[in-house]
C-alpha cells in the first residue's frame, strides 16, 4: 500500500464498484445508461482497479487490462492498457493521480510488460509521467454533392447491406485480419465485442442504430441523422484490409440516398481525397490524439518491433517519473533490432516520452527534433534514425478505452 497525506492507495474490491461508477460519472461528465450497466466491470474487471481512499470514500481510480497490440512489422506486443483514470473534484491537486500512477507502473513493471497505452480525455496531464501522443486522430466531413470519382478509381463492387446481428461473425473476422496488419490496433476481448454489438443507446447521440456495409475484406458501420435539413451519415467504424475493400466501401457510402454529408474518422494519409475529382470535398474537421504511449522497458520495447532501415546508434533517454531511462546502443540489421545499455557516448538524447511518440511509426523523429525535444548533435544522424522508425502502414487505434 502506498500512502501520502490523508489518502491511501489500494487494490479495489467488488464492494467499491458503485463508488467507482459514481466517481467516473462525475469525472467524465455523463451517466451510464441502463443498457450498458451490465457491461461495467466486464471489459475492465474491478479486480484490476486501483483506488485512492480518503476517510472511507473512493476519491481516485485507475484500472488496467493487458492488451495485445500490433507493432510495425505485423508483430504483437503485450501492453498495459490503462483506463478510467479519475480523481474526485473535491480532491484535486493533492498528489492522488501521481500516487495512483506510481502504483500502476509498479504493477506493470512487475508483470514485465514493455509498454503502457491509454486514451486520454485531457492532453496536459500525462507528459509528466513519461507519456506522449503516439497515434493521431483525424475526422473529415465529405460533401456528397461534390463527389465524383476519378476514372482511375477502382469500382470493385462486392458490398452488401447487412444487419448487425447477421454480420457479427464476419465483422469479427475482418477486424482481426485488419488488426494484425495495423500498428497500434489492439485485439478486441470478448467482453468488448459483446458491448460493441449491443449498440448502446448513449453511443448513438441522437442518431439511429447502426447500419452495416460489408465486403469480403472490410466493413463500414454508420448511423443516420438529420441536421439543419441535411441528411448526415456518421461512420462509427471503418475497417478495410485491402485497397479494393476501401474503394468499394467508400463508393457506397458516398452514394447513399438522402445523404448530403458523410462524417468519418480517417488517417491522415488516406487516399480517398485523391480518388475524387474534387479533393476539397473531403474537409478536415478535427485533429487530435487517439492513443498515448509510455515505454516501460526500452530494450524490450525496441526489439519487439521491426524497422525500415539498418541503423547503428546510441541514444540517451531521460525518464522523468520511473527508472526506465539510461543510455542504450541500438543496432538494426535487416529490420531486426538489438538494444542494450552502453557506456558509449550518445548520438541522440530525449525524454522517454519521445520514444513512446515515435514507437508505432506514425509520429516522426524529425518532428520532435524540430520541436527541440530530440537532441541530435550531428545533423547527419537524424535522417537515418527518423526513417528507420517509420512504418509501412499508418497506426490506428483499434478500439477506444
Amino acid at each position: 500500500m502506498a500512502s501520502t497525506r490523508s489518502f491511501s492507495v489500494r487494490s479495489a474490491t467488488a464492494g467499491d464498484s458503485a463508488a467507482i461508477t459514481e466517481l467516473k460519472e462525475a469525472g467524465f461528465g455523463f451517466r451510464f445508461g441502463g443498457d450498458e450497466k451490465e457491461f461495467q466491470g466486464k471489459v475492465f474487471p474491478v479486480e484490476r482497479a486501483l483506488v485512492a481512499v480518503d476517510d472511507g470514500r473512493v476519491v481516485g481510480h485507475t484500472v488496467d487490462l493487458t492488451m495485445t497490440v500490433t507493432v510495425p512489422g505485423e508483430r504483437a506486443v503485450r501492453a498495459c492498457g490503462v483506463a478510467g483514470v479519475a480523481v474526485a473534484p473535491t480532491h484535486r491537486r493533492r498528489g492522488i493521480l501521481r500516487e495512483l500512477y506510481r502504483a500502476q507502473h509498479e504493477r506493470t513493471e512487475a508483470q514485465g510488460l514493455p509498454l503502457t497505452i491509454f486514451t486520454a480525455s485531457e492532453a496536459t496531464i500525462y507528459g509528466r509521467f513519461g507519456y506522449e501522443v503516439t497515434v493521431v486522430d483525424t475526422s473529415v466531413s465529405i460533401d456528397t454533392r461534390r463527389v465524383e470519382f476519378r476514372s482511375t478509381t477502382p469500382d470493385p463492387g462486392g458490398v452488401t447491406l447487412e444487419t448487425l446481428s447477421d454480420a457479427a461473425p464476419r465483422i469479427r473476422e475482418i477486424y482481426q485480419r485488419w488488426q494484425l496488419v495495423t500498428p497500434a490496433a489492439q485485439e478486441r476481448p470478448e467482453a468488448k465485442w459483446d458491448m460493441f454489438f449491443a449498440d448502446i443507446e448513449r453511443h448513438r447521440q441522437g442518431t439511429t442504430s447502426l447500419f452495416v456495409l460489408l465486403h469480403a475484406d472490410g466493413y463500414a458501420l454508420y448511423r443516420r441523422s438529420s441536421r439543419e435539413g441535411r441528411g448526415v451519415a456518421s461512420v462509427w467504424e471503418f475497417r478495410a484490409v485491402t485497397s479494393d475493400a476501401h474503394a468499394a466501401l467508400w463508393r457506397v457510402l458516398l452514394g447513399l440516398d438522402l445523404v448530403d454529408v458523410v462524417e468519418a474518422p480517417m488517417v491522415e494519409d488516406d487516399p480517398l481525397p485523391y480518388m475524387l475529382t474534387d479533393p476539397r470535398a473531403v474537409q478536415l474537421t478535427n485533429r487530435g490524439d487517439a492513443l498515448w504511449a509510455r515505454i516501460m522497458d526500452i530494450p524490450a520495447a525496441l526489439t519487439a518491433r521491426t524497422y525500415r532501415a539498418d541503423l547503428d546508434t546510441v541514444i540517451a533517454v531521460h525518464d522523468p517519473f520511473r527508472d526506465a531511462g539510461g543510455t542504450f546502443a541500438l543496432r538494426i540489421r535487416d529490420g531486426i533490432a538489438d538494444c542494450e545499455p552502453t557506456t558509449r557516448e550518445p548520438a541522440l538524447a530525449c525524454d522517454i516520452n519521445v520514444l513512446g511518440g515515435i514507437y508505432f511509426g506514425g509520429l516522426r523523429a524529425n518532428t520532435f527534433a524540430a520541436a527541440n525535444r530530440l537532441r541530435v548533435d550531428d545533423p547527419a544522424v537524424l535522417p537515418a534514425f527518423d526513417y528507420a522508425f517509420t512504418a509501412d502502414r499508418s497506426p490506428e487505434l483499434g478500439w477506444f478505452f
